[in-house]
């Protein structure tokens, strides 16, 4: 059963594929999150501070839950933008990653179903720490700037998980680490990236142009990022000569490509709509777009 669901997994695209058993996470992990939300580094982030008992055991989202399939799908493509004074991030240069991994993972989900299990498909869309489970699975590890790396395959990448009462065989959780170059400390914009691998969210450009609401700090410099930033991968060493993603729904639309800060200033929601439709970029809608754009224009 587990080689079959590898084998659609990689059929529909997925770079890579693991297996945890279902369990609560280690005291290790638990302590970590915690002191992460007592500093307050969650910023803005409040619902990370609910379903804490979710999120500390992934068996109560499905009952009978005995494994956790986590898939990574690359979405890096060797692409720039046009103009660098209006810049997103790859991962939402794209279709929205919600829409399209749940339409991919849900062969396995049919699969697992004519085999009498059940399962649940979570994209970024349940309070379960994805990256923990892909560590757990063997997929990958985690860097310094708190990306899951997948070696061969870097960090570029998104995450689906699929609980399921199926009792697959788990595969070795990944010993890999990113060897501490520093070089995503270093290149930092902001100073979000803390010392002992935890980030500071109050800090973090992607979290402020993305979650943040109201008034733009007035002392960060984006740098012309408009929705999200890709600092610390675009340094990290991991992300040197790695393939290309095999879903072309990840490919950057034109409309991207060409998208400056003056564009952005004189949107429309019915423009916005258009270009953004199926996309990520709709979750800070047009006016946080546009406040993010007049905080880049002002320097």
């Amino acid at each position: 059963m587990k080689e079959r669901i590898l084998e659609i997994a990689l059929k529909q695209g997925f770079s890579a594929f693991g297996v945890a058993r279902c369990h609560a996470v280690s005291p290790e992990a638990a302590e970590r999150s915690r002191r992460w939300l007592d500093a307050g580094m969650n910023g803005c982030l409040d619902y990370m501070e609910r379903y804490s008992d979710l999120r500390l055991d992934p068996s109560a989202l499905l009952e009978g839950c005995c494994s956790v399939i986590v898939m990574a799908a690359s979405y890096y493509f060797n692409e720039n933008q046009s103009s660098s004074d209006a810049r997103i991030a790859r991962y939402a240069r794209g279709d929205d990653y919600h829409e399209v991994l749940r339409r991919l993972a849900s062969p396995i989900t049919d699969f697992l179903a004519s085999q009498g299990h059940t399962s649940r498909i979570c994209v970024d869309t349940a309070p379960i720490p994805e990256r923990y489970w892909a560590v757990e699975a063997g997929v990958g590890f985690i860097g310094r700037n708190g990306c899951l790396i997948v070696p061969g395959i870097g960090s570029y990448c998104f995450l689906t998980l699929l609980l399921t009462d199926a009792p697959l065989e788990p595969d070795e959780p990944c010993s890999g680490s990113c060897a501490g170059c520093g070089a995503c400390l270093k290149s930092c914009p902001s100073g979000a990236l803390q010392s002992d691998g935890l980030i500071d969210c109050r800090r973090c450009l992607s979290c402020l142009t993305i979650e943040y609401r109201g008034d733009f700090p007035d002392d960060f410099n984006t740098g012309g990022r408009v929705f999200g930033c890709d600092t610390c991968q675009d340094v990290c060493p991991h992300n040197r000569n790695i393939p290309e993603s095999l879903i072309s729904e990840f490919r950057m639309r034109d409309a991207v490509r060409d998208l400056t800060i003056d564009r952005i200033l004189e949107m429309e929601q019915p423009e916005f709509s258009s270009i953004f439709t199926h996309s990520a970029v709709k979750r800070t809608k047009l006016a946080g777009l546009r406040r993010n754009a007049a905080h880049a224009d002002k320097r």
